[in-house]
C-alpha cells in the first residue's frame, strides 16, 4: 500500500496489480520449516505466500518499522496480512495493515484496510515506529472481517464488509511497494519507490482452512518466500523460524534487475491520467 489513501488523501495505497513473479509463488510442502524460503520474485511483493486451499482466515504480527526519509521526495511501503491476490484470481484481495512513507521528506506511519478491486479505506488508529502491530483477516460466507490491533498504544479497529470481488485462494503476510495506476479502469500500473524501512520483523503468522489451522510452513498447504526486486527498489525475505510462524523482510539499497513478468490487469485509482499509489496484486 502507499500512503495516498483512495478518496481522501489518506493512508493508504491500493492493491490490486497482478503480482508478477518471476517464478513460482508456490513451493512444496516443506516438512523442514526452515527450508521454504525464496523461490519467487516480485516487482512489488516481499513477504510470504501460501498457496494450494481456499482460506478462511489469516493473522500476523510485525514491528512498525522507521523510515529513513531523504531530504526531499516521496516514498512508500506497506505491511499487511491478506487473502487472495496471488496467480489467477478473480481480481479480488481482502487486506488490512499499515504504512510507513516518507512524503515530501517526512515519515509518515498510517493504518488501512482494502477490498478489492475497491479503493483504500484509513483506519482511525495512530501508528508509531515500533508499535507491535497484530492484524487479521476472516472470511465466513460472504463477509470479510477485518481487524488491527496496535498492542502497543492499546488501541483497535475492527469492521465488517461484503466485497464486490471475494478470492480466499492464497494467505498473504506480505512488505510491499505500492504502485501508482492510470487509465480509465486503472489497468495501466508502476510501482512506486520502495522507503528505505531497514527490517520488518513479522511474528505469529498463521492461517486456517477446511476447519484446519497452521503456520506458513504447515504441510496443508503450499507456502513459499517471495522477494521483492525491480524498478521501485528491493527487498530479501528471510528464511522461517523453526516453527514456520516467523520472518523478516530487509530492504536493499541497490535494487536488483527487475523480474521477467511484470505486473498487469490490476485495478489503481479510477478516472483518467495517473491517481494516487495503491497496493496491488501479487
Amino acid at each position: 500500500m502507499s500512503g495516498v489513501l483512495a478518496g481522501v488523501a489518506k493512508a493508504g495505497v491500493t492493491a490490486a496489480v497482478a503480482l508478477g513473479f518471476a517464478g513460482t509463488a508456490t513451493a512444496a510442502p516443506a516438512r523442514t520449516p526452515a527450508l521454504v524460503h525464496a523461490s519467487a520474485t516480485s516487482s512489488n511483493w516481499s513477504g510470504y505466500v501460501a498457496t494450494g486451499t481456499t482460506f478462511s482466515d489469516v493473522k500476523g504480527s510485525w514491528v512498525q518499522p522507521t523510515a529513513t526519509c531523504a531530504t526531499r521526495g516521496s516514498t512508500y511501503a506497506a505491511f499487511w496480512v491478506g487473502l487472495g491476490g496471488a496467480g489467477n484470481g478473480n481480481g479480488g484481495l481482502e487486506q488490512i495493515g499499515t504504512e510507513a512513507d516518507c512524503r515530501s521528506g517526512q515519515p509518515v506511519d498510517t493504518a488501512w484496510y482494502e477490498l478489492l478491486p475497491a479503493g483504500a479505506v484509513s483506519i482511525p488508529v495512530t501508528i508509531t515506529p515500533g508499535d507491535a502491530i497484530s492484524a487479521e483477516v476472516n472470511v465466513s460466507g460472504s463477509t470479510v472481517t477485518l481487524s488491527l490491533t496496535d498492542t502497543t498504544s492499546g488501541a483497535t479497529f475492527s469492521t465488517q464488509a461484503t466485497p464486490s470481488r471475494l478470492d480466499a485462494g492464497s494467505a498473504d503476510w506480505v512488505a510491499e511497494a505500492p504502485s501508482q495506476c492510470a487509465g480509465a479502469f486503472a489497468t495501466r500500473c508502476t510501482p512506486l519507490p520502495l522507503t528505505n524501512f531497514g527490517t520488518a520483523q513479522f511474528s505469529a503468522s498463521s492461517a486456517t482452512a477446511n476447519g484446519h489451522t497452521g503456520t506458513i510452513s504447515d504441510t496443508a498447504w503450499s507456502g513459499g518466500a517471495v522477494d521483492l526486486r525491480g524498478s521501485a527498489g528491493s527487498a530479501v525475505t528471510s528464511a522461517l523460524s523453526t516453527d514456520g510462524s516467523s520472518f523478516s523482510v530487509a530492504w536493499q539499497s541497490t535494487p536488483a534487475p527487475a523480474p521477467s513478468v511484470s505486473p498487469g490487469g490490476g485495478r489503481g485509482w479510477g478516472g483518467w491520467g495517473w491517481g494516487p499509489p495503491r497496493r496491488h496484486r501479487l
